[in-house]
């Protein structure tokens, strides 16, 4: 039986806990340093709560330290690790391979998205490396994901949900050439969601200033079948500095689609945590923060639907309505024909007639008359209206918890060890178990006990339990209510203490990696992101040749005339209708194509035998 594990996004140990709640199978947090996302840190005694609440329901607890490390910070990292591996982690997510020549404790080590793992060849190299879990490419098909997962034999980890990279991860050195602020040292200045006009070769602009390389949010809730059939174990929700709306939302989606996977399939999946979660409200995916979805290249590597939101990279939201008549100053409010019902402190939108979006706050709703809260001189008749924050559903997900809770069922034996004892048995989902035996003189009861015990020993809410199956075997004997309500506490923390005590890690696995891996390809480049002398030494002993290290480094810092800072499977041209294989030759926009905005002047190169495309700063 294949376990399927949700994996979700933990800004803070908040943020963790209310995905655990709403049905997460492992959660994803950044460590006090290291992390792609360098403002999304926690304190190890964070850390070490978070994962005692999450092992409890057999979730998994992953940190991420996925930047390059240079080393000078070696020490550090590595006294990190064993921190973080004391206060009862299940895995590291990291990029730089020096970890895999540190001193580190048995810690599961999984290879981040940020390593790059284009070919099933990578795939199996970073496995026998000792990698237990890879991370795999926003930018794989099925094919692709099953190979990879079949020539790996591994678990792979797959993006589900959340915002896109335009660039393959960690071969996007933008913000580090043009702002001095790497995405692989986690301080990424999204260069994609920048707008910029799309010049000639002599600077002549040939289309409007848009958000060229600023893609559309990934969802994939419609092909998660398709992702299990292809041999995906981790099905991992981008945001990590989402907050718990968002999480709760988005968590929510995808643990019904699961549960309904594994209900199909008796017996050939199973979710790899334990509990039942409940939310008090309807989890809905277009009520959350995105900008216009994509299954990006899931199902084609050369798909013909838009994957881009050119307009604005912000959340647009979902069409509402559409303006009947223009804001009146005079009066203060506009018209609008309505296709749902707003409320007062909805967030609104339009595109204006320079596709520029924008946003304001609703402070009254008067039938199809609406009161912004700030003077709209650009809405005119005709505009389409977005709503891109739900009051109504947003006060739900505030209250605490996003009123989710999650509970672990458990069944309770009674029966009568002698004229003085009893005992109580408890078993529950994640298999674990415990026994009681309690001092009781017999007594016989009055009248029928087994409704009035029921009760007792159902009383479990302010616990993690929630009773399943109720076995009364004492017949008519009657046991004081107050007895069996202490004999229930004491028995669910034995309980407690058994789950705590078979709670199963993930260890590190073996490098069994040949000495010559490495030999046959070519010199490693910047794009390789080796930042210290100990990636440094684990390539090399492996029959790697190094020509250059990090960008980040000052081995390569201004010594190239032209480079490359972006690579994509996403295509300007393709998006824009203009692909130079199937849309006329393209014959709409001359060669060569350039990028340019406050921060330089990129070209772009199209490879088209790849169906791909390169940003070079020039």
């Amino acid at each position: 039986m294949r376990t399927l594990e949700l994996l979700a996004p933990a800004r803070d140990a908040s943020v963790g806990r209310t995905a655990i709640l709403a049905g997460a199978d492992a959660v994803y947090i950044g460590a006090p340093a290291f992390g792609a996302r360098a403002s999304a840190t926690n304190t190890i005694d964070d850390i070490a709560a978070l994962s005692d609440f999450a092992h409890r329901f057999r979730t998994k607890v992953y940190v991420t330290m996925n930047t390059i490390v240079f080393d000078e910070e070696l020490q550090q990292v590595e006294a990190m690790v064993w921190q973080l591996y004391k206060a009862g982690v299940d895995a590291l997510i990291v990029q730089d391979m020096a970890y895999l020549e540190m001193k580190l404790p048995p810690i599961a080590l999984h290879a981040s998205t940020q390593c790059d793992i284009r070919t099933p060849e990578k795939a199996l190299r970073l496995a026998c490396s000792g990698f237990s879990q890879l991370v795999l490419p926003r930018e794989f098909t099925l094919e692709e994901i099953r190979a990879a997962r079949e020539v790996a034999g591994v678990p792979v980890e797959v993006f589900v949900h959340g915002a896109l990279c335009v660039s393959y991860s960690g071969d996007c050195q933008a913000g580090c050439v043009a702002m001095g602020r790497s995405a692989n040292r986690g301080v990424c200045p999204q260069m994609c969601r920048l707008p910029y006009a799309l010049v000639d070769v002599d600077g002549r602009e040939v289309a409007p200033k848009r958000h060229y390389l600023s893609l559309r949010d990934l969802n994939q809730s419609h092909n998660m079948r398709q992702l299990v059939e292809a041999g995906a174990s981790s099905f991992k929700i981008e945001g990590r500095l989402k907050d718990a709306r968002y999480v709760a939302n988005v968590v929510r989606s995808y643990s019904q689609i699961l549960d309904g996977i594994v209900a199909d399939a008796p017996g050939q999946y199973c979710r790899a945590s334990a509990g039942k979660s409940r939310c008090e409200f309807e989890a809905d995916l277009s009520r959350t923060f995105n900008r216009g979805y994509t299954s990006y290249f899931l199902t084609a590597k050369r798909p013909q639907v838009r994957m881009a939101s050119l307009d604005t990279p912000k959340w647009a939201g979902a069409q509402v309505g559409c303006v009947t008549s223009p804001y009146d100053a005079r009066r203060g409010f506009f018209t609008a024909s309505l296709g749902a019902e707003l409320a007062n402190g909805d967030g609104l939108g339009f595109f204006d007639s320079a596709h520029r979006f924008n946003g304001f706050r609703l402070n009254r709703v008067e039938g199809n008359r609406l009161y912004p809260a700030q003077p709209l001189p650009e809405l005119k008749a005709g505009m389409e209206l977005y709503r891109n924050s739900d009051k109504v559903f947003n006060d739900v997900l505030d209250r605490a918890d996003a009123t989710c809770e999650r509970r672990i069922t458990v069944d309770i034996a009674l029966a009568a060890v002698d004229a003085g004892r009893i005992s109580l048995t408890a078993t529950d989902c994640r298999g674990c178990s415990a026994t009681l035996v309690v001092d009781c003189d017999y007594a016989q009861a009055k009248a029928d006990q087994r409704e009035p015990r029921h009760r007792t020993m159902a009383k479990l809410g302010d616990t993690i339990y929630e009773l399943g199956t109720l076995d009364d075997g004492l017949g008519d004997r009657f046991v004081p209510a107050s007895v069996l309500a202490a004999a229930r506490r004491e028995l669910l923390a034995i309980l407690d203490a058994d789950a705590a005590s078979t709670y199963v890690y993930d260890r590190r696995s073996r490098c069994e990696l040949a000495p010559d891996a490495f030999a046959a390809l070519p010199p490693l480049t910047y794009h390789d992101n080796v930042a210290n002398r100990l990636a440094h030494r684990f390539y090399t002993s492996h029959g790697a040749r190094v020509a250059q290290g990090a960008i980040e480094t000052a081995s390569v810092k201004g010594k190239e005339a032209e480079t490359v800072v972006m690579t994509t499977r996403y295509c300007i041209r393709r998006e824009l209708g203009q692909c130079l294989c199937t849309d006329s030759h393209g014959a709409g926009l001359p060669q060569p194509l350039f990028l340019k905005n406050d921060s330089g002047l990129y070209r772009l190169d199209f490879d088209c035998a790849r169906c791909g495309m390169k940003v070079v700063k020039v």
